[in-house]
């Protein structure tokens, strides 16, 4: 039987130029490099002007949720009933905002799964972890996984391309005012248990490198992380790494636990028990 901890990290190909193994691997995290998404810069160039002009985070992410509105559609309008006449619900459009607030309630849910599938698909790596631990691509947990990253409900207003613009201008975000400079970023996970996380190698009595999820949470502070586990992680993770981030935008569903969405891979984890 294969064992989790050799599993392949993901696809050959991937859509930052980079090898999979390497994007995935400890090495990388420790020492990263700046990375973007294929295009998505190109393609976008006039959020990126417009961003270029504002007078802080909160007036830049003002910016970006106006451009998203007018690129796709997801203004709040669009879930109201179509002004009563008929009491039928207007065509549902999917957005990342929904996404979030489903990850926020469950991880392991639909919009997880969609969310884990745009990081499988840009940056090339398996999930580890969908409802279950996926070690094989006949488990349940992976046919879950595909069943659900492929709904339709999702697919229906190019949701990966707004996860690629949103992942972008977090990028932008955190260069130029939210962490210029840095590397990375030291957060936090409580757990309870390891079901969720592979260990690759141990490195001391506590220092381990663990296989995260593709995508996995993360708080800024250890005092929410403490309220999630009586196992404390602590990870210090690149900053190309990180997908969203918790003052990213000053109205969406992640806000109340200092939360940061991290691609995943082969970490340096520090386990702490209280």
């Amino acid at each position: 039987m294969d064992q989790p901890t050799h599993r392949r990290l993901g696809h050959s190909t991937n859509l930052v130029g980079l090898s999979t193994n390497l994007l995935g691997s400890d090495a990388f995290n420790e020492d990263p490099r700046e990375i973007h998404l294929s295009g998505v810069c190109e393609m976008n160039r006039r959020l990126f002007e417009m961003l270029g002009f504002s007078e802080g985070l909160a007036d830049a992410g003002d910016a970006f949720m106006k451009y998203m509105q007018a690129m796709f559609g997801i203004d709040p309008e669009q879930h109201e009933s179509d002004g009563g006449q008929s009491g039928v619900p207007r065509r549902y459009r999917s957005s990342f905002l929904r996404l979030l607030k489903g990850w926020g309630y469950d991880s392991n849910g639909p919009e997880g799964a969609v969310l884990k599938g745009w990081v499988e698909s840009r940056f090339g790596l398996f999930p580890t972890y969908h409802k279950e631990m996926i070690t094989r691509f006949s488990t349940p947990g992976w046919i879950s996984y595909v069943e659900e990253k492929m709904s339709s409900r999702f697919h229906n207003n190019s949701i990966y391309c707004q996860l690629d613009i949103l992942y972008e201008f977090c990028q932008w975000a955190l260069s130029v005012h939210a962490a210029p400079g840095e590397r990375h970023i030291t957060l936090f996970r409580g757990v309870n248990s390891f079901e969720e996380h592979q260990i690759v190698e141990r490195i001391d009595r506590k220092t381990v490198v663990m296989r995260l999820n593709n995508l996995a949470s993360f708080s800024s502070d250890r005092g929410v992380a403490d309220c999630f586990g009586d196992t404390i992680l602590t990870v210090r993770v690149p900053v190309v790494k990180v997908m969203f981030f918790n003052t990213l935008l000053s109205l969406h569903p992640l806000k109340g636990e200092g939360e940061f969405l991290v691609i995943g891979g082969d970490y340096r984890v520090r386990a702490d028990y209280l």
